[in-house]
């Protein structure tokens, strides 16, 4: 006859207490943060806020905790500046308690959808300034280190190069006031197809710009759909760019969702800048290939199979 050591050794009571668990237990299973913790991934791959709200539900927080349960390490959200105060002090503590890296959001920025800072105009200047001052306080509450960075759109009536020495001087005033605080503007340039008349827009004209700043706190964002797009030839680009990429975002192409829907060999990406050095923050800027939970989990997968541990 079986005892009780022996039971609980061959699974017999755990089997029971599944079968007679309360509908309250069964309940609080089925919440996002009873979910089996996976596996962390050993890239540093950054989800935003509504890409597993199937899952965790619509509270950030919640999501945010459910992203960690899932072995993510880092995060980022665009719309950080927007939330109010208490919500970026609640998700910087969140990422601290769950040991996960804030990545980019969008910081140093003017508003409207006319030239800006390619004009030398004081006006458009101050203003791009004052929203960098106002990053400044919105990445501490988060313990952020990178911003995103867009200098506008082309001025169809002034030469490119005046346009250029006019974002240099600009970037250089606000490298001057992120470098006391160790913080980092990266800049991104987008692709022609879905951002179309907008100033920066490859990889050698951002890299040029980020030499001529010469700062700590002026660097790359390459988004590797952005220049799938518009460049192509990744790998040579990125390793001529080098000492000036700070941060990579991620969306495979066509469609701009994750890895493995589209024409990016992203496992080669990966291994290729793991082994160039790269240990930072890898931002999933995309959308989900497939709807619902389903799409969630899909999407999931698709990082599995494209993570480091995958083609090791």
């Amino acid at each position: 006859m079986l005892n009780r050591r022996s039971l609980l050794k061959h699974g017999t009571l755990a089997a029971l207490a599944a079968v007679s668990c309360t509908p309250r237990i069964q309940e609080e299973a089925q919440k996002p943060e009873a979910v089996a913790a996976h596996v962390p991934f050993r890239l540093k791959f950054a989800p935003h806020l509504g890409m597993f709200a199937h899952h965790a539900g619509e509270d950030p927080i919640d999501q945010i905790n459910f992203m960690a349960d899932q072995g993510f390490h880092a995060f980022e959200d665009n719309n950080l500046k927007r939330r109010p105060p208490e919500v970026q002090q609640a998700i910087g503590k969140t990422l601290v308690d769950r040991q996960m890296t804030m990545g980019v959001f969008v910081g140093g920025r003017v508003r409207g959808d006319g030239p800006t800072i390619v004009t030398n105009d004081p006006g458009i200047r101050e203003q791009f300034l004052a929203d960098i001052r106002e990053s400044i306080v919105a990445a501490k509450r988060v313990n952020a280190t990178w911003m995103t960075t867009i200098p506008g759109r082309l001025d169809l009536r002034q030469h490119i190069g005046f346009q250029t020495a006019n974002v240099i001087e600009t970037l250089k005033q606000a490298a001057a006031l992120l470098e006391p605080h160790g913080l980092v503007m990266v800049l991104e340039p987008l692709n022609f197809y879905n951002h179309p008349g907008f100033f920066l827009s490859e990889i050698p004209q951002t890299y040029q710009i980020c030499k001529a700043v010469d700062s700590p706190s002026c660097k790359i964002l390459f988004d590797i759909y952005h220049q799938q797009i518009q460049e192509g030839n990744l790998i040579p680009n990125i390793d001529d760019a080098w000492d000036e990429i700070a941060y990579f975002q991620i969306g495979d192409n066509p469609g701009r969702k994750e890895p493995t829907t589209g024409e990016i060999n992203y496992k080669n990406v990966f291994q290729h800048i793991h082994d160039k050095g790269y240990r930072g923050v890898l931002g999933m800027e995309h959308g989900n290939f497939h709807d619902g939970k389903e799409g969630e989990e899909a999407l999931i997968q698709a990082y599995r199979a494209v993570d480091l541990a995958a083609s090791t």
